[in-house]
């Protein structure tokens, strides 16, 4: 039965993989500026355009799909790839170090780690580079895969509890679960532990619980980099040096709404 199960993992996860056509949410960043931003141990999320995607979009609530971590040269410090300065864990080909161009012409945000020693940074990166070629059990894509045939009418608040239902744990096959493990290793926070008291408000009663209560690393969506208190958002646009008054604007004006 687990070879069965296995069998259709792998069948769904290549499906799931396949790219779908996407709206982007902004535009993207040069690969060039984007790496002249990036510092090992940064976290890169990045809009994806899979059909995997579009279920943890939907499940998460959230533009980022996928995670990977920035380790600049310290995989091939490590005897590693040197063209490779990002590790992630693909759905199909499990934890794999690949460059930049991996991301080219998508939409992505840079979430840094306040605070690292510069020992404590290679320890994270060091755990992500230990870990590669580890495979995830593709059983658990099944679980993934039943958000998209079709998308069920379950309310915001409960889709996130979702993630831990089925029979297996789904995020295994996400991407941010082996980089939430990264940074628990040297017990660096992602999301802090507040009240459920203190978050509850009129207009989303208990959402941000919900988001707070599941902090094992197997449930950490991509978005909880983005949203932690503890993580710095850097913008490429912003860093290399921005001047709003050396933009060029044309001359016509906008175009009516369709």
């Amino acid at each position: 039965m687990g070879m069965t199960l296995n069998w259709l993992g792998l069948r769904l996860a290549r499906y799931l993989a396949r790219p779908v056509h996407l709206h982007g949410s902004g535009p993207a960043t040069q690969p060039d500026r984007l790496l002249a931003c990036l510092k090992p141990g940064d976290v890169l999320l990045v809009e994806g355009n899979s059909r995997v995607s579009t279920a943890i979009k939907y499940l998460t609530q959230s533009t980022w799909s996928h995670a990977t971590l920035y380790v600049g040269s310290h995989l091939a410090e490590a005897g590693g790839n040197p063209a490779h300065q990002f590790i992630e864990a693909d759905i199909v080909a499990g934890v794999r170090g690949v460059d930049i161009s991996e991301f080219a012409g998508a939409h992505t945000r840079i979430c840094r780690p306040v605070g690292l020693s510069e020992p404590e940074c290679r320890q994270v990166t060091a755990f992500a580079i230990a870990h590669l070629g580890d495979q995830y059990d593709l059983r658990n894509v099944i679980d993934l895969a039943r958000y998209l045939f079709p998308t069920p009418p379950v309310p915001l608040r409960f889709r996130r509890q979702m993630l831990a239902l089925g029979s297996g744990d789904p995020t295994r096959a996400i991407c941010s679960t082996l980089i939430a493990q990264a940074f628990q290793s040297i017990h660096y926070p992602i999301l802090p532990v507040i009240d459920s008291h203190s978050v509850d408000t009129p207009d989303c009663p208990g959402c941000i619980e919900e988001i707070l209560r599941v902090r094992h690393h197997s449930l950490f969506a991509p978005r909880d980099f983005d949203v932690s208190p503890y993580f710095q958002i850097v913008k490429p646009s912003i860093e290399t040096g921005f001047d709003f008054r050396a933009l060029h604007w044309g001359d016509g004006p906008l175009a009516d709404p369709v």
